[in-house]
């Protein structure tokens, strides 16, 4: 089919894309801001249009020759949302009315039936409202109404993430008690790319779950277990508003205070399904399903998979559910302290490469050798590694070995060496040394991750970073002038002033 996706720079929008071109669909995306979709993986096979959904004519123009409309656009966030997406939707129905467009399909917000409008919250009272827009429209809708979604970059879930991760005990509103139905995020876009294969006369809303029905607190204890992390202290109590409890979210988390506010609200409701009747159209995958407690494993794989590399740079599996996309908001994915630096050298790349993976064992760490040395013996003393296990060789370095308190993960001959490590510490951490050409020599680039675990783990971060300056800025110095005096005819030596013997590789 000819399918038009609203919102394909969003976090749902940019996952259902390359699903539906899996499908064999033709997709054209409109977007505001094109350049968003600039670097996805999948933007050479789509159309990419500039507009808005709140003006007629780009819509019209977007939607001519479409024949399934994806709405995936609100306004959260932005003051006045609730007029903002009142207005889109009248413009989109209308438009898609005009053209010809066989089927609109929206994710709303999914909730309490026999609730008057006047009593929903805000953002569950505009998506509502939303939906009943394009179902009374000429044209046939399928409203997907959805409560939390359990998926890295969800800001229901980052939100959720945040507060646990980040809190080990906490004061909270008695409505944590309230019951959801969360969906697990690879759920959802399958309901979303079945839904263009409805039939004509199929105009209506679903309501969509998973299989566990849990309360608020539920979902933070269970995450917490799920995480690794000690069972969290909880204690609701009654004098807690949802303004004050979203500023208390505003502050513990970096989710934005505009999305906060309204997404707090919604919890004072109870949201669980109805019944499960869009298995009439959408029949369950053969294993049910995703359990909450699987989803947030999914959610969390891309760390606990070691995959540095699709954390903190843009996804390698075009679609995956857990992958993070350039579109994805900059506080989503939970919390990764770096400190990055960089120094060119005078000298060949192949000189500085020579200089990197020597690094370690009896030749040194090129900074402070002091400093690592007590980092070692305090490892040691709490069961660690240290710096006991040294380099396997001198000269020779391979994916796999240990390298002191590392763990060689990566090696890209006479570019990139990424270490893990493997010393007691509150989460998890790597050290990334990259080389590269420059005009004057070569580029050292070098980055230190950590992946904090609880509260320990963000303390533990903060406790260190007095020290970074002159540990991490030391190696840059010290690894690029090793490079220079080695690049004009001195012997190449390791940090500790040893001659290296060969080339390493």
């Amino acid at each position: 089919m000819r399918i038009l996706v609203t919102g394909a720079t969003g976090y749902i929008g940019g996952r259902l894309v390359p699903r539906l071109l899996e499908q064999g669909h033709t997709v054209r995306c409109l977007a505001r801001t094109p350049a968003k979709l600039r670097d996805v993986p999948w933007a050479s096979r789509i159309e990419i249009v500039q507009g808005d959904v709140t003006d007629a004519d780009s819509v019209r123009a977007a939607a001519d020759g479409v024949d399934v409309l994806y709405y995936l656009v609100h306004s959260l966030g932005t003051r006045g949302f609730d007029d903002l997406d009142r207005r889109a939707a009248e413009t989109v129905a209308e438009a898609a009315a005009a053209v010809g467009v066989r089927r609109i399909v929206y994710l709303g917000g999914l909730y309490p039936k026999g609730v008057p409008a006047a009593d929903l919250s805000p953002h569950l009272r505009s998506r509502t409202e939303v939906g009943q827009i394009l179902l009374d429209s000429p044209v046939p809708t399928a409203v997907l109404q959805a409560a939390v979604i359990i998926g890295s970059g969800s800001a229901s879930f980052e939100m959720l993430r945040y507060l646990t991760e980040r809190l080990p005990a906490m004061v909270t509103p008695r409505w944590v008690r309230n019951h959801v139905q969360p969906i697990a995020v690879r759920d959802v876009l399958r309901y979303l790319v079945a839904c263009a294969d409805l039939p004509d006369d199929v105009n209506r809303a679903f309501d969509i779950g998973g299989p566990d029905v849990l309360t608020y607190l539920d979902m933070m204890q269970r995450y917490a277990r799920v995480a690794g992390l000690p069972r969290r202290i909880i204690v609701p109590v009654g004098v807690l508003t949802p303004k004050l409890s979203a500023q208390w979210v505003n502050v513990v988390t970096p989710v934005p205070r505009g999305i906060a506010i309204p997404l707090v609200q919604s919890l004072i409701h109870e949201v669980v399904c109805g019944e499960h009747d869009i298995a009439r159209y959408v029949p369950d995958p053969p294993a049910g399903l995703t359990p909450y407690d699987h989803a947030v494993e999914l959610a969390l794989r891309r760390t606990r998979d070691d995959a540095v590399e699709t954390t903190w740079a843009w996804a390698s599996t075009p679609g995956a559910p857990s992958d993070p996309l350039p579109s994805d908001p900059d506080w989503s994915g939970g919390s990764a302290y770096t400190d990055v630096r960089e120094r060119v050298a005078k000298a060949s790349p192949a000189t500085l490469w020579k200089v990197v993976v020597g690094i370690g064992g009896q030749n040194g760490w090129y900074s402070f050798p002091l400093a690592w040395s007590v980092r070692g013996w305090l490892d040691r003393l709490v069961g660690g590694a240290g710096l006991r296990r040294g380099r396997r060789d001198r000269d020779e370095i391979y994916v796999g070995e240990a390298l002191d308190w590392w763990r060689v993960e990566e090696i890209e001959p006479g570019h990139l060496l990424r270490l893990r490590a493997e010393m007691r510490v509150p989460g998890r951490a790597w050290l990334e040394l990259t080389v590269a050409p420059d005009p004057e020599g070569a580029r050292y680039r070098q980055r230190a991750v950590f992946l904090p675990r609880g509260l320990v783990g963000h303390a533990y971060w903060l406790g260190i970073l007095p020290f970074h300056g002159i540990i991490f800025g030391g190696m840059v110095r010290n690894i690029t002038r090793a490079a220079e005096r080695a690049e004009a005819g001195e012997p190449l030596v390791a940090a500790t002033g040893l001659p290296l013997r060969t080339p390493l590789r």
